[in-house]
């Protein structure tokens, strides 16, 4: 099996990489600023493999993105990522949260699957019934049933245990 060889195209001084390692408060940017600095000290992939605890094709992928991008390339790009929006706005969360005051349909307590059926009729939007609940906690309800208790259940023996 071949190595895969590739080199840094070192653009800064060795000097310049040990400061902006120094400087960096970025815990990820920093083991990789470290790996380019060792890389422009002359050190070996198998000695910044030693000293930065990366994997093999972690320091390729590391080297390849500073060639092309330069110290750019070795920030943490997690940081800039927002995520998916959520199932539902603001306005149908307030449309959402209206309905919850009031009881549900079918006249109990609101649970997560008639929150999803509540959704899907009156919004439109197909949800999961554990996405409803997710809904139900984040605009502020909680459970409404008690836990169900077994049938054979004995109250006194379980008195007995209970913290006062």
């Amino acid at each position: 099996m071949s190595r895969r060889e590739i080199r840094a195209e070192i653009k800064e001084s060795s000097e310049e990489l040990k400061e902006a390692f120094i400087r960096c408060c970025d815990a990820i940017e920093k083991r990789r600023l470290q790996a380019i600095w060792l890389f422009s000290c002359g050190k070996s992939r198998a000695e910044v493999r030693e000293v930065t605890a990366y994997s093999t094709s972690v320091l390729i992928e590391i080297i390849h993105r500073y060639n092309q991008e330069g110290l750019a390339g070795l920030k943490d790009k997690r940081h800039n990522n927002q995520g998916l929006a959520p199932l539902l706005n603001q306005a149908e969360q307030a449309q959402l949260y209206q309905a919850l005051l009031k009881p549900a349909d079918n006249g109990s307590l609101w649970s997560g699957p008639e929150v999803a059926a509540w959704v899907k009729q009156q919004l439109g939007k197909e949800i999961y019934p554990q996405r409803g609940w997710d809904y139900l906690k984040k605009l502020g309800f909680s459970l409404q049933r008690p836990r169900p208790r077994h049938v054979k259940a004995d109250e006194t023996r379980q008195a007995i245990y209970k913290k006062t």
